[in-house]
C-alpha cells in the first residue's frame, strides 16, 4: 500500500473556522478533505506509541464522526497503515490527487504518522473562541471556554518550532472573512496548486454562508465588561503576541475563591447544557454506567447520545 506523501493538515483550536476552511479547501477541485480527524491521534500515545488494534477498533465502532465516514478497515494492516488507508480511501472515492484532514488536538502526533506532514495553521481571536465554546455547551463561562484555545496555541508553537517554515504557514480568521480569495490564494501557492473560484462556492451545498465580517470581534458585542476582563485574564499576553489589541479594560486578577467559583460553574452549565441537549435521563444513565464500568450499558448510551448528535450538526 502506498503511503499519502506530505499530506496537509488544518490545525488549530475548534471554533476557530477550521470548519469554514475546510469546506473552502474541500471545494478546490484539486483538494480532498477530511473534516475532524482526530480518530486518527486520539489513541496514539505522547512519545508515538500506536493503539492496540484490536482496542482501536472497538472504539472506532462508536465513533460518531468516524462511523459517518464510511472509510473500511483492513484488519491485515498495522496502525500507521490503517490511517494513512482512510486518507487513500478519500482520495479515491473523490478522484482528486491531493488530500488534507482537519485536527484540532494532538496534532504534534501526526508526525509520527506522516513525518513529511505539512501544516495549516488558523487562529481567531481567543475571546471569540471562548464566548463561542460557550453556545457548543463545552464551557460554562468564558474563563472555562478560554482553555481549548490556549491549548491549541500552545501545542502550534511547541510543533511549529519543530517544523521547516516551508512546511507550515498561519491564516488569521479576521484576513479569511476579510479576504477570502487574497487568503486562499496565499494557502493554494503554500500547497503547491494553483487558486480556483470554486473554493467559494460552498454556500452553494452546504449550510455554511459566504464570509461575512459580522462574524469577526463579536465579543465587543455579546461579552459583558466582565467576560471580556476574565478571558484576557487568561490570554491577555498570547493575544498581544499574536496581533490582537487588548480592549483596554483594567486587568482582573481571579484570586482562589473566584476560580472555585468558576469551575463550579463551569460545570453546572455544561451539565444544564446537556441535560437540555440530550434529557436528564440519559444524561445520568450515562453518569451511572460509567461510574460502575458496564462497558455493554456505555456503549449503548454513547450510540444514543450520537443519534442526537447527528441531528443537531449543522
Amino acid at each position: 500500500m502506498s503511503r499519502v506523501s506530505k499530506p496537509v493538515f488544518l490545525v488549530g483550536s475548534e471554533r476557530s473556522g477550521t470548519t469554514l476552511l475546510r469546506l473552502m479547501l474541500d471545494h478546490h477541485p484539486q483538494l480532498a478533505w477530511c473534516n475532524e480527524f482526530e480518530y486518527v491521534v486520539d489513541l496514539v500515545a505522547s512519545d508515538g506509541e500506536w493503539p492496540k488494534l484490536e482496542q482501536y477498533y472497538e472504539w472506532l465502532e462508536i465513533h460518531r464522526i468516524f462511523q459517518a465516514t464510511k472509510f473500511t478497515i483492513d484488519p491485515d494492516l498495522n496502525y500507521p497503515q490503517l490511517v494513512n488507508s482512510f486518507l487513500l480511501q478519500k482520495l479515491e472515492r473523490t478522484g482528486k490527487p491531493l488530500v488534507g484532514a482537519t485536527v484540532h488536538r494532538h496534532f504534534d502526533r501526526l508526525l509520527h504518522i506522516w513525518p513529511d506532514a505539512r501544516f495549516i495553521h488558523i487562529i481567531r481571536d481567543g475571546r471569540d473562541v471562548a464566548r463561542s465554546y460557550i453556545d457548543m455547551g463545552w464551557a460554562g463561562n468564558v474563563w472555562a471556554g478560554a482553555t481549548g484555545w490556549i491549548e491549541a496555541e500552545q501545542l502550534w508553537q511547541k510543533l511549529s518550532s519543530a517544523i521547516p517554515p516551508e512546511r507550515r504557514t498561519d491564516v488569521i480568521y479576521e484576513d479569511l472573512i476579510a479576504e477570502p480569495e487574497k487568503t486562499l490564494t496565499r494557502l493554494c501557492e503554500f500547497i503547491g496548486i494553483p487558486y480556483d473560484s470554486q473554493m467559494l462556492t460552498y454556500p452553494e451545498d452546504t449550510t455554511y454562508d459566504a464570509p461575512n465580517p459580522k462574524l469577526t470581534q463579536q465579543w465587543r458585542r455579546k461579552l459583558s465588561e466582565n467576560e471580556i476582563q476574565l478571558t484576557e485574564s487568561r490570554m491577555a499576553d498570547m493575544l498581544v503576541e499574536r496581533g490582537y489589541d487588548l480592549s483596554g479594560l483594567p486587568s482582573l486578577e481571579v484570586t482562589p475563591s473566584m476560580e472555585q467559583n468558576l469551575k463550579f460553574e463551569d460545570w453546572w452549565g455544561r451539565f444544564k447544557f446537556r441535560v437540555k441537549v440530550y434529557g436528564l435521563p440519559l444524561v445520568l444513565s450515562a453518569y451511572l454506567a460509567k461510574r460502575l464500568g458496564v462497558k455493554s450499558w456505555q456503549k449503548n448510551l454513547i450510540l444514543k447520545s450520537n443519534s442526537v448528535d447527528a441531528r443537531l450538526i449543522k
